[in-house]
């Protein structure tokens, strides 16, 4: 595996490969999980060539307090990628991605508020770090995972709107044996904070059996977590994320902040992977 710190030697890695390879990118924000192997996974069995980042973005965090304390588990990181089969491994430097000067962003109007209402900006800075990785590694398929549905409903209209040649591929959700969705965050949770957090997976399954039923899953998930203690609701919804009606949920519970979310056709642990894009809205409650 090669290490890059610049933009510069990665796409200079990248030159042999092209045009010929597919290269596969799994973008990260590091303290990698199994979650982000399972994208790994994926990368390597459709791609001649796998690229990876490791970039905790700053401009989608509003709160600055939660960019410093994101986990950063860089030596760690590094050799579960090593050892995922990463080609090539991008750690740029904050300066290296946001130079002086640095001006430009890209936007994406939506629909469904969720996520950009809680954290007004965040898209923005999703948005523009996409464009830009997908700039300096020219993929030709991103991996994203369902469990950041909203952010992959984003990054899909951006490819369709700005004509950029990649497919995204969305891996499902990967939980623990307990249920609740794997993310870098988890790690900030204490053990009596975890066990509150497990509501999240039992709002799920307990909306989407409503939704079988023909009830409202929005009421019954809300109700499963307003009976738990410790769990501060953001938001229970309903959203179309490329064509796929959704039960969204976010919660704080302690200082840490989590989402997750499952197709209203399936049970939580059976989302598919899709290719297509399409338009985003929303069902509040």
């Amino acid at each position: 595996m090669n290490l890059h710190r610049t933009i510069g030697g990665l796409r200079s890695a990248l030159v042999p490969h092209r045009p010929s390879a597919r290269i596969g990118l799994v973008p990260t924000m590091g303290a990698l999980h199994a979650g982000h192997v399972a994208l790994l996974d994926a990368a390597r069995s459709a791609s001649d060539r796998v690229v990876a980042s490791i970039f905790v973005n700053p401009t989608q965090f509003g709160n600055q307090d939660d960019l410093a304390s994101y986990p950063r588990t860089e030596a760690q990181d590094c050799e579960l990628a090593a050892a995922a089969g990463v080609d090539e491994l991008f750690i740029p430097s904050r300066e290296e991605m946001y130079p002086a000067g640095f001006a430009t962003w890209v936007d994406v109007e939506q629909t469904a508020g969720l996520e950009d209402a809680f954290r007004p900006g965040h898209f923005r800075g999703v948005a523009t770090v996409c464009v830009k990785l997908f700039t300096i590694v020219q993929p030709t398929i991103a991996f994203f995972g369902q469990k950041d549905a909203q952010q992959v409903a984003v990054v899909r209209q951006l490819v369709r709107d700005l004509d950029l040649p990649l497919t995204i591929r969305v891996i499902p959700t990967v939980r623990d044996s307990d249920g609740l969705a794997l993310s870098s965050r988890n790690v900030r949770l204490s053990p009596a904070e975890r066990q509150h957090a497990l509501a999240i997976p039992r709002a799920l399954d307990a909306g989407c059996s409503a939704h079988r039923d023909g009830r409202d899953p929005v009421a019954e998930a809300r109700r499963t977590l307003e009976g738990t203690p410790g769990v501060e609701i953001e938001y229970v919804a309903t959203a179309s994320f490329d064509g796929q009606p959704t039960l969204a949920i976010a919660v704080r519970v302690g200082a840490t902040r989590l989402i997750d979310n499952a197709p209203l056709t399936a049970a939580p642990d059976a989302t598919r992977v899709r290719e297509q894009p399409s338009p985003l809205g929303h069902r509040d409650n």
